[in-house]
């Protein structure tokens, strides 16, 4: 006997893609998902391509993921697919330091950052 089939986190007309251990803060990654939101996917990887911030690349791979997971295991319209959520979270921050005059120690925080994109298909109107 086998185990039920698990049920799918996203709704029939939805994809998504999730990147962890981003090596920026989630503040820096939320103002480029901020970019993206609601748009569709082929205006939101032009944005990303021309963006001048660091982490726009890797975003960009998030997003051409997502896009690839729709295509391929939902059979969803590439054409018709918008950015319906882009959303950031926490992971781990490392911790280092640096000494300072009078034996006093610098904190460096190092954070790191996961990215979830979701895309929907919406049918345009005519």
């Amino acid at each position: 006997m086998s185990k039920d089939k698990n049920p799918r986190r996203v709704a029939d007309n939805e994809a998504m893609a999730k990147t962890r251990m981003l090596r920026t803060s989630p503040q820096k990654l939320n103002l480029v998902a901020q970019m993206i939101r609601g748009k569709k996917v082929n205006k939101a990887l032009t944005d990303l391509t021309f963006s001048k911030k660091r982490i726009a690349d890797d975003v960009k791979k998030c997003l051409q993921s997502a896009i690839a997971n729709a295509e391929n295991n939902h059979s969803l319209d590439v054409d018709e697919l918008v950015v319906a959520e882009a959303y950031v979270g926490k992971n781990l921050t490392m911790k280092r330091g640096r000494p300072r005059a009078r034996g006093r120690f610098g904190k460096i925080v190092k954070p790191f950052s996961e990215l979830t994109i979701l895309v929907r298909q919406v049918e345009e109107q005519a």
